[in-house]
């Protein structure tokens, strides 16, 4: 029977791939007991591989990590691949991708015509990390060399109104779509949800910026949590604001729950809305999605509020498979593909 290697006099534990980069990575220590560390990339396009028909092909995430600490986020488990399985190192530990405009030129010969490319799908392009290494706006300076590309982005961040030079540049001469998430428009509500997000009422002041700019954008209203973020009118309210915000679309989906997620979702529950924990437990009960009832009333209640406030665009109208998804069926495709 083959034995394991002997540990080295460290007693280190040996790691391969993503775990051995991201073992190797140099730290600087920040606010929030953050750390960030250095990490090396073979490539910074990674092919998007779901059995929901999603709507990009690739997604680029320039960190690993993100510093917001929503308590909601479903992509801590990510660390998971780096043997970090304390959910909260993912907001703790920020991994920085070394050379991504080089990899992107590279990577980038990859992509077939008709290929989107989503830009912040596992971590936020414009978290505070953005400000220091300035990794998302080198990935946008190479997409701006650039013609033909299909690319959208994903943040809760008005830092994106820093780059509405390049924007313009990406713009005109390839399909861009930006997503701003707004969550709720309760600044209390807000702050404890997403720790260290902005406000949001600077994400809805990042919307009418770029609107006003001559840009597609949307709001993502996700997730909305059962007796938290999800009453009828709290909706509304959200909705009614993209809309005066300038907002071309808008899209919403329920809460679902991981196992890495609900890690420090529930404690936050016990914390801060104890009466709901026993809801939660059940609702969530063996499933990381809610029941298809619960689904179908929020996306007829949606679909509604998109309609009466204008923000179900014409599609013919539309040059991103983004705006022309996003609004309409991506809500009813992601409730009934799990």
């Amino acid at each position: 029977m083959a034995t394991l290697p002997l540990l080295p006099s460290s007693d280190k534990p040996r790691f391969v791939g993503i775990a051995r980069l991201a073992a190797e990575g140099e730290s600087l220590r920040e606010g929030h007991n953050v750390e960030y560390f250095t990490i090396s990339a073979k490539s910074l396009l990674n092919r998007c591989v779901s059995r929901r028909a999603l709507p990009f092909t690739w997604t680029i995430n320039p960190y690993r990590g993100c510093e917001f600490g929503c308590r909601y986020c479903y992509a801590r488990y990510t660390h998971e691949f780096m043997e970090m399985r304390d959910s909260m190192e993912f907001e703790q530990k920020i991994y920085v991708k070394q050379h991504a405009a080089n990899l992107l030129c590279h990577d980038l010969l990859r992509v077939k015509p008709g290929e989107s490319i989503a830009l912040g799908t596992a971590t936020d392009p414009y978290q505070p990390a953005e400000r220091r290494y300035g990794v998302t706006r080198a990935i946008l300076e190479e997409f701006s060399r650039h013609r033909g590309f299909e690319l959208g982005i994903v943040t809760k961040s008005n830092l994106i109104v820093r780059d509405l030079d390049l924007l313009q540049q990406i713009d005109g001469a390839n399909r861009l779509s930006i997503h701003i998430t707004v969550t709720t428009l309760d600044v209390d509500l807000a702050r404890i949800l997403e720790p260290r997000a902005p406000r949001p009422d600077l994400r809805l002041d990042a919307v009418r910026t770029l609107r006003q700019a001559g840009l597609r954008v949307g709001v993502s209203c996700c997730p909305l949590m059962p007796g938290i973020t999800d009453a009828p009118q709290q909706i509304e309210a959200v909705i009614s604001a993209a809309a005066d915000a300038g907002a071309d679309h808008l899209f919403a989906n329920p809460l679902f729950l991981k196992p890495c997620s609900a890690a420090v979702f529930l404690p936050f529950l016990e914390q801060n809305f104890p009466n709901l924990v026993e809801n939660y437990r059940e609702r969530y009960r063996d499933r990381a999605f809610l029941p298809a009832s619960h689904r179908e009333r929020l996306s007829q209640l949606v679909q509604r509020l998109r309609e009466k406030y204008k923000l179900t665009p014409d599609p013919r109208g539309n040059k991103t498979k983004y705006a022309n998804k996003w609004p309409g069926k991506a809500f009813e495709e992601q409730m009934n593909l799990f």
